[in-house]
């Protein structure tokens, strides 16, 4: 499992701060990525992973928030694009994998409509409201875009929690690794 942890890049590294490409074929290196970073987010307990988060700056996310041991249900998310965000704003406790052993509280719109392709190039809808499932599409669509859980936070706040994970990561923390917000 080391492999895993080893393979999620973590902040303030200058590729989760960049914009990324758009996929324009679905190839077996495309595939291989998808195969890798849901091993890399199911081995570290995630449930979402963008693909700067493995270092690749292209355009693809996979998401599973109700797997179990005995049960997986895997998105892949192909040039992701969020056509709605609407509803009551709502705050939720984040964690991310690039940022080990924080917890954020960030504000997003409950209700989020994403347009995005499969692994086989068809064009997908996704829906999702008031649930992980709504944060988790803004949350990692955020990363193709160079956005952190920390930009969505006051500048003095940001800060903090900055200095919360230079912390974490000095006492060991891994990716998986959160704490209480």
């Amino acid at each position: 499992m080391a492999d895993q942890f080893d393979d999620i890049v973590v902040a303030p590294d200058k590729r989760l701060k960049t914009e990324c490409a758009p996929i324009e074929e679905i190839t077996p290196e495309i595939r291989g990525l998808a195969k890798r970073m849901l091993d890399d987010m199911y081995a570290t307990e995630g449930c979402g992973l963008a693909a700067p988060q493995v270092g690749e700056l292209v355009q693809m996310v996979v998401i599973d928030v109700d797997y179990t041991e005995r049960k997986r249900n895997p998105y892949v998310l192909i040039n992701p694009e969020i056509v709605v965000a609407d509803g009551e704003e709502r705050e939720f406790p984040e964690g991310c994998l690039s940022f080990p052993g924080i917890t954020v509280r960030v504000t997003r719109p409950s209700h989020v409509v994403v347009r995005a392709r499969n692994l086989d190039g068809d064009l997908m809808q996704y829906e999702a409201k008031d649930n992980l499932m709504a944060v988790c599409l803004q949350h990692e669509i955020d990363h193709l875009h160079g956005v952190t859980m920390l930009d969505h936070l006051r500048p003095l706040k940001r800060a903090a929690k900055m200095h919360e994970l230079e912390e974490a990561l000095a006492a060991g923390a891994r990716p998986g690794d959160t704490s209480v917000a």
